[in-house]
């Protein structure tokens, strides 16, 4: 089942843009590596989901960990097709999580790096926007 708020403040948002870099949720925290967007957009709950799915199939068995750092706070509203003008704003339709660059949307932990690199490999196909895959820093 899609990801979704329980509640909420208020049920529709303007659409907004998205303008300059992630400032939080930038760095590898819970796993080793990191699979870190490039380019602004709105990540569907459903494709939040679908890479939940393709990445827990991949690491079931191995002992790896894999940790979502994205959820879908807010709603986007649609019209139905073949409706005139001025009866307001639509009814919200799916959830988005907001992505600016540089946001880290999984990772995966207990796992060798070219099993991470497989994994996000198979989870950067749907995405829809670009990814790579970023290593935890460690404090040298």
């Amino acid at each position: 089942m899609a990801l979704m708020p329980k509640r909420v403040k208020h049920r529709k948002v303007q659409r907004g843009r998205i303008k300059g870099n992630a400032s939080r949720g930038n760095k590898v925290v819970f796993g080793d590596f990191g699979l870190m967007s490039l380019e602004p957009g709105w990540l569907k709950a459903q494709t939040i989901e679908a890479g939940r799915i393709a990445a827990q199939q991949y690491v079931r068995g191995g002992g790896g960990r894999l940790y979502i750092r994205v959820f879908p706070h807010r709603s986007i509203t649609s019209t139905p097709l073949e409706t005139r003008m001025g009866k307001g704003k639509g009814e919200p339709e799916f959830w988005v999580a907001t992505i600016k660059p540089g946001t880290v949307l999984y990772e995966l932990g207990n796992v060798t790096e070219q099993q991470a690199k497989i994994c996000f490999a198979r989870l950067a196909h749907k995405m829809p926007f670009k990814v790579k895959m970023v290593k935890k820093r460690t404090m040298e």
